[in-house]
């Protein structure tokens, strides 16, 4: 199975940019870099992943900043997490292993790819897709590679479900694969955001019989609207410690599986090659309609 997180305001608090790269290699305000974005993004008809990615480089030039992959990556290590996000992904793998369940873990979010990268939970993850630059002979960046909004987040999930760990491969993503030949089952795959940005992607996982979590911090309010919307699952507080609502969930999301795997559905891990799975029913778990009715 996998979990799919949004970054910012999910697993670390506020934006990824506004830890040190926005106050102290910009030197200016987060409010004012933001405003600036939405300007430019109003003046130009100009998409806001876009133009936050055109005024890191124009901004951090007019400071005469210097900003390499390596650079922006140190900005990483000032993320400040949710409790329980560095302690939650060993736990939580733990517990699923104990039902046989092996959990890949990925990043799909409009944040700056660079700097997740730098984080102290990088690690963990089986793939970041996130938007990201193209560098020059220097190391200087000079174009968006990757940009991620909210609706090109759901593409990512088609990755994850067949299986695609790059970006650029068109061909495969939109090739027809039977869904129950598919990698990851969408049914097998948890999607945690924090906002309306996330839409699509929670609404995709929902609609295929996924799970999809709406986080927040303080305010409940967008994630209760989320919920009322029948656009979630479930909300929760974004606290990832032990018999918190947000592991309390997923625990009880890996026994669902856990229960499929036994009794019903069954994708098996080929540990042989992990670029497939294997979808395997034995003859005693195929269940005909006149079974279920007698259960009934």
């Amino acid at each position: 199975m996998a979990i799919a997180y949004d970054f910012d305001g999910t697993l670390a608090r506020g934006n990824i940019q506004e830890n040190s790269f926005i106050p102290t290699t910009l030197g200016i305000k987060k409010e004012d870099f933001w405003n600036k974005v939405k300007e430019l993004s109003e003046e130009n008809n100009m998409d806001e992943i876009l133009s936050y990615m055109y005024l890191i480089v124009k901004k951090a030039d007019d400071a005469g900043a210097k900003i390499t992959r390596e650079e922006l990556g140190k900005h990483g290590k000032t993320v400040k997490y949710f409790n329980g996000v560095e302690e939650f992904f060993e736990r939580i793998n733990e517990y699923a292993a104990q039902k046989g369940i092996l959990i890949e873990h990925y990043i799909v979010s409009s944040g700056t790819k660079e700097m997740i990268d730098g984080t102290t939970i990088a690690d963990k993850f089986k793939n970041i897709y996130a938007s990201s630059f193209m560098y020059n002979e220097y190391g200087k960046p000079t174009w968006p590679a990757l940009a991620i909004n909210y609706t090109t987040k759901t593409q990512y999930l088609y990755r994850i479900s067949k299986g695609i760990l790059n970006a650029w491969d068109n061909k495969l993503i939109n090739k027809y694969i039977p869904e129950h030949e598919r990698r990851i089952l969408f049914e097998n795959m948890i999607y945690i955001g924090d906002g309306e940005t996330d839409v699509p992607a929670m609404k995709l996982l929902k609609t295929n019989g996924g799970t999809s979590i709406a986080v927040y911090d303080e305010n409940k309010e967008t994630a209760k609207t989320l919920l009322e919307q029948n656009r979630v699952n479930y909300v929760a507080k974004a606290d990832y410690s032990n018999g918190s609502e947000i592991d309390t969930i997923i625990k009880s999301t890996i026994d669902r599986i856990s229960l499929n795997l036994k009794n019903g559905k069954l994708q098996i891990y080929d540990k042989q090659n992990t670029a497939q799975t294997k979808m395997k029913k034995s003859n005693n778990q195929v269940k005909n309609k006149q079974y279920y009715l007698d259960v009934l």
